[in-house]
């Protein structure tokens, strides 16, 4: 070994060691004679001082800077009386240093290693570019340990209850998961492509007929969609699967987990336990999204009835009319709500009504001339208002509606700090519809996992699929869906009913399932599960703003990897080999 000791370990009881310490310059002072560096590894600083009565230690130290891998020996001794540091584990002791080697010099680097508020200053491209660097910064590389640990807690618990990790393949075939798959062209099978897996769904249903009993995994999984903040094309995914058990088995044990891990990793407070549980119909009504956050109130009122006959045709004439209410913003300035309403505009809405409420049972707005007083009072009842509130209403069809007010809801509560960052509200979210109508297109798809039990199979046979539930479920935590699972459909013919209601033929779904299905020849138990988006918790695990800030090596919102410069041309060798030619577009 190049050290006898981490520079993260040494204390007060290690005085009068000689020891052996390698790391990074983390910092360099000159004072009076006296060459002092921070040396730091992964595990912590440790305080060097060097003095003139070693010459060759003394002239290496002078020449190194920051960042520059140093392996120095000395004695161990107690900090002089005031320079103790307590804000450092090390910090009651220094290293007097008797020899050091340069083990690699560095450029100065592109931005401050040991100033991790410089993360704002510093473009998140340069960040992603030296990601390496970044790593050696105590917040990223800490992160990355944490995430570690969390894992191996994760490990530990599915362990602990009987469970067998088993890694599935990457490369499969496309299946039907919601989102395009990342396709690989095959060099001996000229003209064929695998896909990366989206998830590891079919193969973990397999297990189950394989007689498994209880499947866990830390799954890779790639989709090619666009990006955002909790989005990467390649993410990490806790997969679990179980067999002969119902609902309650698989929400009950992952609840279990989800407090050991808040209670272990964060300060925060869970608001309720067991955690609240609404059925999907309920949340879109009250919040207008599967995935509320529920540490604050600001809830969804439909007034359309209240405001049916009222004079403003916005109103009168919409399909539905609903209202948030925003505590103590009756103050807000024209050009505040100006801003509001071009934000429900960008959601798709036609526009945003406003009522001021100044006083008990008075609305001031342009609007208010156009509502009787029967209906402002009707309203001031449906609403709750009180002094200095502001009411906010879309008047739309349902789905524009719910999407633009849950984000108003979403936007205003954050601005406003109505959600206490100290707290972790989780809520299952159940009873999901199987189906979605597309408006536009005027057919019916999947709005979940199509591989769920159908809650009520009866209601396939009806003409209308909105009444088709589906046996899934979700766990949401601050406003963000960190887990979803379901009961899946072990009955080959129920599921091929399901997928027919979608427009798939019999040879359509041979094709694409008949692999799959063949497992159910063979007697499958009844058998659910759940996968978690690992990154996504660890985000809220640790109070980071996206996912990126707690992955490794991530993508950028561009879906590019700016350190090794991909996606990037191959040769034309390369695309001989797998049987494909490029052609310009015209």
């Amino acid at each position: 070994m190049l050290r006898s000791h981490t520079a993260g370990e040494l204390t007060a009881k290690d005085e009068k060691k000689s020891v052996t310490l390698a790391g990074w310059v983390h910092r360099r002072r000159d004072h009076g004679g006296l060459i002092f560096i921070d040396l730091r590894d992964r595990y912590g600083l440790t305080q060097l001082v060097i003095g003139p009565d070693d010459k060759e230690a003394f002239k290496t130290a002078d020449a190194a800077r920051p960042e520059w891998v140093l392996r120095a020996t000395g004695m161990v001794r107690k900090r002089p009386a005031g320079t103790v540091n307590k804000d450092l584990p090390t910090g009651e002791v220094e290293v007097t240093v008797s020899e050091v080697e340069v083990l690699a010099k560095a450029k100065t680097p592109p931005f401050e290693i040991d100033h991790e508020g410089s993360d704002g200053e510093v473009g998140e491209d340069v960040r992603l570019k030296y990601r390496y660097l970044d790593l050696r910064r105590e917040g990223l590389g800490g992160r990355v340990v944490k995430r570690h640990e969390v894992i191996k807690s994760i490990r530990d618990f599915y362990d602990g209850h009987g469970f067998t990790e088993v890694e599935t393949p990457l490369l499969t075939s496309s299946s039907p998961e919601g989102a395009r798959d990342f396709v690989v062209p095959s060099r001996l099978h000229p003209h064929k492509f695998y896909a990366l897996p989206q998830a590891p769904q079919l193969f973990k249903q397999l297990l189950m007929a394989g007689g498994l009993d209880r499947y866990y995994q830390i799954a890779r999984c790639l989709r090619d969609e666009d990006m955002r903040g909790d989005r990467q094309p390649e993410f990490t995914q806790l997969d679990v699967e179980m067999s002969f058990v119902d609902q309650e088995d698989v929400v009950a044990l992952n609840e279990e987990l989800a407090i050991q891990l808040a209670k272990k990793f964060t300060k925060k407070k869970i608001a309720k336990t067991p955690f609240l549980r609404l059925p999907y119909a309920e949340v879109i009504d009250r919040y207008g999204t599967d995935r509320p956050d529920i540490r604050f109130d600001m809830e969804l009122t439909d007034v359309t009835d209240v405001v049916a006959k009222s004079e403003f045709k916005v109103f009168s004439e919409a399909k539905q009319v609903k209202a948030i209410v925003v505590p103590g913003k009756a103050d807000s300035s024209r050009g505040d709500v100006d801003a509001l309403t071009e934000f429900a505009k960008e959601q798709g809405a036609a526009g945003l009504a406003w009522l001021k409420v100044p006083k008990v049972g008075e609305f001031d707005s342009p609007i208010a001339k156009f509502l009787a007083a029967n209906v402002q009072k009707a309203l001031h009842k449906a609403l709750k208002t009180k002094p200095g509130d502001l009411a906010l209403f879309v008047a739309d069809k349902p789905s524009v509606v719910a999407k633009t007010l849950a984000a108003l809801r979403y936007k205003l509560g954050r601005e406003l700090g109505l959600a206490s960052p100290d707290e972790f509200a989780f809520l299952w979210v159940t009873d999901f519809p199987m189906y979605e109508h597309d408006d536009e297109t005027g057919k019916w798809d999947f709005s979940h996992n199509p591989f769920s039990m159908v809650a009520n199979p009866e209601s396939l046979d009806r003409e209308s699929l909105e009444e088709v539930a589906g046996t899934q479920y979700d766990l949401v935590l601050n406003g963000e869906e960190i887990a979803g699972g379901a009961i899946r459909n072990h009955d080959p013919a129920l599921l091929r009913k399901v997928f027919h209601k979608v427009g798939y033929t019999d040879e359509h779904f041979e094709k694409g399932f008949g692999h799959f299905l063949k497992a159910f020849e063979y007697g499958i138990p009844p058998h659910g599960g759940i996968a978690w988006g690992l990154d996504r918790f660890l985000m809220l695990l640790m109070d980071q703003p996206n996912i990126r800030e707690v992955i490794a090596f991530p993508k950028n919102q561009r879906g590019e990897d700016v350190m090794m410069q991909a996606p990037r041309e191959i040769d034309e060798a390369q695309l001989r080999d797998i049987h494909i030619q490029l052609r310009k577009r015209s």
